[in-house]
């Protein structure tokens, strides 16, 4: 059961991942790494040298899922902070994750029958591709727009509106493989493909928090910088 509530500096991080545990990825992304004892989050952050305020901001984003985008972003958010979360996240799913759920699906689908298998294949790759497409998008865009502005540079032909148009829901296009493996594979060996199954819902679900990061604090926080420059 997640526990719904706002925190601060002074709470205990292990209360915080075991009230909330999807905030253990959150941790992560930082480069905070588990061992932390019972230091409180502020302690745990400034032990790592992370921004206190970019981290509980979204932490308390996530927990409170907020639906629509923050329209007073807190003045202290750090915003090359959040980059760098943003980009631990893209390591995370093209590095580790992706690849990860890929060598399960291989083993899952051993014994399918070969033109169901290639089907299932390229639609996970399909599916990598995009997700590799979006991320690599900002880092060689948006990421670099944005240090720009943060040393007083704004590119006339950019701004953030420009991404936050093309910024498609990339979360959405893995539903038809998981129609394809609940309704049409007729595997043998329900625990292999559950978990894979599995974890491909749970991706779909972390994909969704990222972009929501993104959508909803990321650009506001971008908007209002570019705001400040044009004064």
């Amino acid at each position: 059961m997640y526990k719904n509530s706002i925190y601060r500096e002074t709470d205990k991080m292990s209360d915080l991942i075991c009230e909330n545990y999807p905030m253990v990825l959150v941790m992560s992304r930082f480069g905070i790494a588990l061992g932390f004892g019972e230091k409180n989050i502020g302690e745990v952050c400034r032990q790592n040298g992370v921004d206190v305020c970019t981290f509980l901001t979204v932490v308390n984003f996530l927990i409170e899922n907020k639906n629509e985008p923050i329209t007073d972003v807190n003045k202290c958010l750090s915003i090359e902070s959040l980059i760098l979360y943003l980009h631990n996240a893209h390591d995370y799913f093209l590095n580790f994750r992706l690849p990860h759920i890929r060598r399960k699906l291989d083993d899952a689908i051993v014994d399918c029958p070969k033109d169901v298998a290639f089907v299932i294949r390229q639609f996970f790759d399909e599916y990598t591709e995009e997700v590799n497409k979006h991320m690599s998008y900002e880092e060689k865009n948006v990421f670099p727009y944005v240090r720009a502005l943060l040393k007083g540079e704004k590119d006339p032909k950019y701004n953030i509106t420009i991404f936050k148009k093309r910024h498609d829901q990339i979360e959405m296009k893995i539903s038809e493989l998981k129609n394809i493996l609940i309704k049409y594979y007729p595997g043998k060996d329900s625990y292999l493909l559950n978990s894979v199954l599995f974890d491909i819902f749970s991706t779909e679900q972390d994909l969704a928090s990222h972009n929501h990061v993104e959508d909803y604090l990321f650009v506001p926080a971008i908007l209002a910088l570019e705001k400040q420059l044009n004064r």
